[in-house]
């Protein structure tokens, strides 16, 4: 069994795409559908049938959004991998989080790429009050004199670049915000925003606790994966802001959630 190539490349078979496809999963952890099916030159059509195929033989775990290998429900990815997965929709995403957020506002964001990404166009805003456990936030907004900035205490995850254990959480009781801006490792409209480590996820409630509002900033690689531990659940998420890659299907579940939905074209 072969695809044909429309453009002259030589037909790709079964077994090789699917070798490939495995090659490209344990090389980088979580691979989305779009991108497996440029980089083998095949349709999504095929790609989910292939992934179909390794999952039946307990390769890789399949999901809406692309594949991962098994056990990735409880392995976090570090930031430098983060760093290099679908960067321009993020800073779309980012943008459009952004706009968001008020003068005056006092909001709280959590740790992640996106929320780095989001960060940076805050320092536009003036009066603003942002607490935040993620180093990189922070640094991100270090130089804007119209914005405070207030850090959790916590444990340093290196993984992440965040504050995270008891002292960071009993840092956010209390506390009331208008809005949260937190991302995570996977978003389904059955169990919302997931995370695979237990002490992350624990700030990520706090900080979502703190907020009248919940903005989740995911990207397609994230919407219709589900990852070991829950942190937000889809009735408290107010806000979600994405990439038109994202699975259709999970965006309308969501939506029919009372999720609103801000997605940002690509």
């Amino acid at each position: 069994m072969s695809d044909t190539q429309s453009d002259g490349r030589r037909p790709v078979f079964a077994a090789e795409r699917r070798q490939r496809i495995l090659e490209l999963v344990r090389a980088n952890g979580a691979v989305s559908l779009r991108e497996l099916a440029q980089a083998v030159h095949s349709s999504e059509v095929t790609v989910r049938r292939d992934l179909r195929a390794l999952e039946s033989e307990g390769l890789l775990n399949r999901h809406h959004g692309g594949a991962t290998l098994p056990g990735e429900l409880s392995r976090e990815a570090g930031y430098a991998h983060k760093l290099s997965v679908e960067s321009a929709e993020k800073a779309a995403i980012a943008d459009l989080a952004a706009a968001l957020v008020e003068d005056g506002d006092a909001i709280v964001v959590g740790p992640g790429t996106t929320t780095h990404e989001f960060a940076r166009r805050l320092t536009r805003h003036s009066e603003l009050a942002v607490v935040t456990n993620s180093l990189l936030v922070a640094q991100a907004l270090a130089g804007s004199a119209r914005v405070e900035v207030m850090l959790t205490g916590g444990t340093l995850r290196g993984s992440i670049l965040a504050l995270v254990g008891s002292a960071a959480e009993h840092s956010l009781a209390g506390l009331r915000v208008r809005r949260a801006f937190i991302s995570g490792n996977g978003l389904t409209a059955e169990r919302g925003l997931s995370t695979p480590n237990m002490q992350v996820a624990g700030v990520d409630r706090a900080l979502a606790a703190a907020a009248e509002e919940v903005v989740v900033l995911a990207d397609h690689t994230k919407v219709g994966v589900d990852t070991m531990v829950q942190t937000v659940a889809p009735d408290r998420i107010d806000h979600l802001v994405t990439d038109d890659g994202a699975p259709r299907d999970v965006l309308d579940e969501l939506s029919a959630r009372g999720v609103r939905l801000h997605v940002a074209p690509f």
